[in-house]
């Protein structure tokens, strides 16, 4: 099964780790996927923020 990767400096989607790992975000099972990862990774921050303001009453 591929691996897909977001790499952070080409900003283009690698089958496979082909980049030393700090550039890349991953793996992703698809190219979908992988497509979306700055997406994703958004969506994760703004709702663990949320989490903790919740947590810290805020």
């Amino acid at each position: 099964m591929a691996e897909y990767w977001y790499n952070l400096y080409t900003k283009q989607v690698e089958e496979g780790a082909k980049d030393d790992y700090r550039q890349l975000m991953g793996p992703y099972a698809t190219r979908e996927e992988a497509a979306h990862a700055l997406e994703h990774a958004a969506e994760n921050t703004k709702r663990w923020d949320d989490e903790d303001a919740a947590f810290k009453g805020d």
